[in-house]
């Protein structure tokens, strides 16, 4: 084993498994863990679909909608901007998916085991962003795993009045939902990313499988045959042999939960098996589900409005059938699912620079599979309020070339304020309180009426207009020197790189060749 995989295994050992999964090696009496991790975005977006197919008979039943339970959208101080509209008004949809271990009702029990857990604090163990373009011909998906190491920001509990303070430090990202719900877990994502998120939908274990037997199964590969069970007793109990084959019930939830025995047995390789599952059951719904009886349909709405915990934006059984006609729009061929390119930090993970660039392709609205629509050159739009003179206009020059592998560059926000002083930047300042981290450089202004003074900046150094941005984060024109201007009086803008990066693993929707690898030890 590798020692990625090892790493990965004693990792997911401190925190996952349960009695299903057999006792730790040794014969100890297993401790109480978290057990059955299920495909939780998986339910929650098929949970979507099946109220959408529903829908036409069922969106106006009252006991659907008092069935779904709400939650504040975002309990973090501070806000991301929503994204500029496109050339037709048009604007994304970014929804967060979470996956909730919590055992507070008897089904959960059944499905998620460890009677020891029931009603402790839940944890967002399963997290996923799905962005919908603006002009809805493309989605893509990035999961994060549950282990990740991020600062959570601080939150407030909206019921109680409960403050959680900021993270002191770094801490796994799953522990964000215990900070009030999942809403500190949307902060969370917004601080990482600077991505707006508009929704969230957590769905708990209940109500899986009948969701999977909806669309009559959903066809799997694997490359030899496979059985998720080891001498200890760990593993998912999975079956199957070699080749394609349709998985339901209780086996669909095996093939969600299997570790042992993919690829390396890391979590990671699970999630590969779980972006398989979601594209063949996203094609399965379009092309041949079965779902025509009026009994299992008016079920299973029920089963999925009691899985689901959404924002007020979504609390009704009718808004979750209007997004599910906007998700449907997307054809398989443009989905794109990813994984958050990450490096191991001892037991953990933690992004890397591949991640940031992931994170601004959605920011920015760029589909992940690069088949874009190459957009119309059109000239840059003047700003409202032209730029004073040089010598009026204010700037704060501030030292963001601290990277996670590099120290801060010394005296980068010196150097740079001194060349805007000679440029005729006379009101040119020097930040020397501490150092920031900017990937880019970047000129940020707080309001409309300081746009051509920020321009005005960027344009005497040759800084590209797209790296001028308005912020509420600064007082006023203030220039970060970032990574990319280290040293030199000269900025050299880097060339634009919209290409998704190979290390998030990405899997087009429309793939129905993908196959899980087994490991030898696994197979039989």
């Amino acid at each position: 084993m590798t020692q990625n995989a090892t790493r990965e295994t004693l990792r997911d050992e401190a925190h996952e498994e349960g009695p299903d999964e057999g006792p730790p090696a040794g014969g100890s009496s297993p401790r109480p863990r978290r057990v059955r991790r299920l495909l939780r975005w998986s339910a929650a977006v098929l949970a979507l679909l099946i109220i959408g197919a529903a829908g036409a008979g069922y969106v106006y039943y009252r006991q659907l909608n008092a069935n779904i339970k709400k939650d504040a959208l975002n309990l973090g101080d501070n806000k991301v901007a929503q994204p500029t509209p496109n050339a037709a008004g048009q604007t994304p949809l970014n929804i967060l998916l979470i996956g909730s271990d919590a055992r507070d009702s008897k089904e959960n029990q059944q499905l998620g085991g460890a009677r020891e857990t029931f009603g402790s604090t839940p944890l967002a163990d399963v997290q996923m962003l799905v962005h919908l373009s603006a002009d809805r011909t493309n989605m893509s998906v990035i999961s994060m795993p549950r282990d990740t190491l991020v600062e959570i920001p601080k939150c407030t509990d909206p019921d109680d009045g409960t403050v959680y303070p900021a993270s002191n430090g770094r801490t796994m990202t799953n522990q964000s939902l215990g900070h009030g719900g999942p809403g500190c877990t949307v902060a969370t994502w917004q601080e990482l990313t600077g991505i707006h998120i508009d929704h969230f939908v957590m769905v708990d274990f209940a109500g899986v499988v009948a969701m999977a037997d909806a669309v009559g199964g959903v066809p799997v590969c694997v490359d030899a045959n496979i059985h998720s069970r080891d001498s200890q007793g760990h593993g998912s109990g999975l079956k199957l042999e070699k080749g394609t084959h349709p998985v339901k019930g209780e086996q669909a939830l095996q093939w969600l939960r299997t570790r042992y025995g993919f690829e390396d047995g890391s979590d990671l390789a699970r999630a590969e098996a779980q972006h398989m599952y979601m594209n063949s059951l996203v094609r399965e719904l379009r092309e041949n589900a079965t779902l025509s009886n009026p009994n299992k349909l008016r079920r299973l709405a029920e089963q999925a409005t009691e899985a689901l915990t959404v924002d007020p934006g979504l609390d009704t059984v009718k808004k979750l059938y209007d997004l599910s006609g906007e998700l449907r729009t997307v054809k398989p061929e443009r989905i794109t699912m990813t994984t958050m390119p990450n490096r191991y930090v001892g037991a953990r993970v933690e992004p890397t620079e591949d991640a940031e660039q992931l994170f601004r392709l959605v920011r920015e609205d760029i589909a992940l599979d690069g088949k874009d629509a190459k957009p119309e050159k059109t000239e840059e739009k003047a700003p409202a309020d032209l730029a004073a003179a040089d010598a009026d206009i204010a700037v704060q020059v501030s030292n963001g070339t601290r990277t996670d592998s590099l120290v801060a560059a010394p005296g980068r926000a010196g150097t740079v304020s001194g060349l805007l002083r000679e440029k005729g930047f006379t009101g040119s300042t020097a930040d020397t309180v501490g150092a920031v981290s900017e990937k880019r450089t970047v000129v940020r202004y707080p309001s409309a009426d300081l746009e051509g003074d920020a321009r005005r900046v960027a344009q005497a150094l040759g800084i590209p207009v797209g790296q001028v941005k308005r912020s509420t984060d600064v007082s006023g024109v203030t220039l970060v020197v970032g990574a990319d201007w280290r040293e030199g009086t000269r900025y050299d803008a880097p060339e634009k790189d919209d290409t998704t990066p190979d290390s998030a693993k990405p899997l087009n929707g429309a793939d129905d060749t993908a196959c899980m690898h087994v490991d030898p030890a696994y197979t039989w």
